[in-house]
């Protein structure tokens, strides 16, 4: 029986078997490639009732940082024409409360789980991974380079080459996890970032965060956020996510992952044909917590309907019109050709 196919009844006795969505994100096996984006979709199992964790290819926890944050003054939310400014601040319970009050639940969890890790210093950093490079719980960690809505947007760890790669180096001594990057789209050259924090030991690249972005009513005066701007996302942003995306693709050999603006599998697809290994799902969630099972769903509908029986052969077949120059396009293609 040919690969792909199982036996029917009716018709010519076979029907077509559903396609094969798992890949390999760096050292990670995941079932598909379809993840949350961090601060989107809780901390732990909070959306469960809406896509079972096995569902997905992992769950990315709300950045933890070392110490409790309160977060940002409010109004910190601000809805736009096409899109989501957000001024959070990192707010979350500290690393203590992290390990405490939500691992223990995510131990059971069937899926990646990747827990997004803030500091204030390369040191920070570090001393967080450390602190859950014991927690069989966490498969892997996303290190936050980019927040926007923190030190004013300065974004200190994703707009210096050699900054991200300090930080990276640090936590890439404190830990055994893989670990993944996420960059930021502010940035003149994101690619010389990302060459610099593979460079520095990372596993993979998270591409993108939220762009920098405000909101202003002209009859009052007043920003839509109170720390003036804050991060941008949703909808709008997909081509400047899609953009980054691919450019960091084209210019390392770690898997990336794209974010930003995706809401359907079509969007999801395009990353993965631009040199994405994987998704991740954001603000579209809050409109419709159930949306990353139902791409997974609608990802299956699709490549059948077209007949592709593997997610990972469709990686990195942008055509573009340049030669290879990086090498993640290349070998996921040589490994689909085997």
């Amino acid at each position: 029986m040919s690969a792909g196919r199982v036996a029917s009844p009716g018709g010519d006795g076979y029907a077509q078997a559903m396609p094969d969505l798992g890949i390999e994100l760096g050292p990670l096996a995941l079932r598909n490639p379809v993840l949350s984006a961090s601060g989107t979709y809780g901390h732990g199992l909070e959306m469960r009732q809406f896509t079972p964790p096995e569902r997905l290819g992992g769950l990315v926890s709300k950045t933890v940082t070392p110490r409790p944050r309160p977060g940002n003054p409010a109004p910190r939310i601000c809805e736009t024409e096409a899109g989501l400014i957000n001024s959070i601040g990192l707010e979350n319970k500290g690393i203590d409360a992290y390990v405490r009050d939500v691992l223990p639940a995510m131990a059971a969890a069937d899926t990646v789980v990747v827990t997004n890790i803030g500091g204030e210093t390369p040191e920070e950093f570090a001393l967080l991974a450390e602190r859950l490079d014991a927690e069989a719980a966490v498969d892997a960690l996303e290190v936050n380079l980019s927040c926007p809505n923190v030190d004013g947007g300065r974004l200190p760890f994703a707009t210096d080459p050699a900054v991200a790669a300090h930080v990276i180096t640090l936590v890439r001594r404190a830990t055994k996890k893989p670990i993944f990057a996420k960059l930021s789209p502010n940035v003149g050259n994101i690619a010389a970032i990302a060459r610099a924090v593979e460079g520095a030991g990372a596993d993979g690249i998270t591409a993108v965060n939220t762009l920098l972005g405000m909101s202003v009513d002209w009859r009052t005066g007043r920003p839509g956020v109170a720390t003036v701007q804050g991060g941008y996302s949703g909808p709008a942003i997909k081509p400047v996510a899609l953009r980054c995306a691919w450019e960091c693709a084209r210019s390392v050999s770690i898997p990336v992952v794209g974010c930003g603006g995706i809401a359907s599998a079509d969007d999801a697809l395009e990353f993965l044909v631009a040199g994405c290994t994987a998704v991740q799902i954001g603000t579209a969630c809050f409109a419709d917590p159930a949306l990353p099972g139902r791409i997974v769903q609608e990802l299956e509908a699709r490549l059948a309907a077209a007949g592709v029986e593997r997610v990972r052969d469709l990686i990195g077949t942008i055509r573009d019109g340049r030669p290879e120059s990086g090498a993640r396009p290349r070998g996921h293609l040589e490994r689909a050709a085997h």
